[in-house]
């Protein structure tokens, strides 16, 4: 079973930038598809972006093409969520997740999340 432990959260103003940070464990992270998503009170968890185990395929949900980047280091175990030019409607709590298949949401493991508040 792998353990997944974001970090790096926090409060922003808008057009900053944070690095989220999810280090796995107990697991194969070098062969697994990696992903982020988030959730606000009230809706559902989305698709943020997601990255191939080989790093060489990344996608991305429209809202965030431009500004994030996600990235991975299979030395250390680690996923990146670089976030730049933020906005208050990016405001959420935010998900480490493994995935089944590069090519879809299916998730297999979560992490705890990790709160991001963008606002003046």
């Amino acid at each position: 079973q792998v353990q997944l432990r974001e970090s790096g959260g926090g409060l922003v103003q808008p057009g900053g930038s944070l690095r989220l940070s999810c280090a796995a464990s107990g697991g194969t992270f070098r062969g697994t598809s990696m992903g982020w998503f988030r959730q606000v009170p009230g809706k559902e968890r989305e698709f943020v972006a997601a990255i191939s185990w080989n790093a060489i395929s990344t996608r991305a949900v429209d809202s965030v093409k431009g500004r994030f980047t996600i990235s991975r280091d299979n030395a250390k175990n680690m996923v990146y969520l670089q976030m730049n030019s933020l906005k208050p409607e990016d405001t959420a709590v935010y998900y480490c997740a493994t995935l089944r298949v590069f090519s879809n949401n299916d998730v297999r493991y979560w992490g705890q999340g990790a709160q991001v508040t963008v606002s003046s």
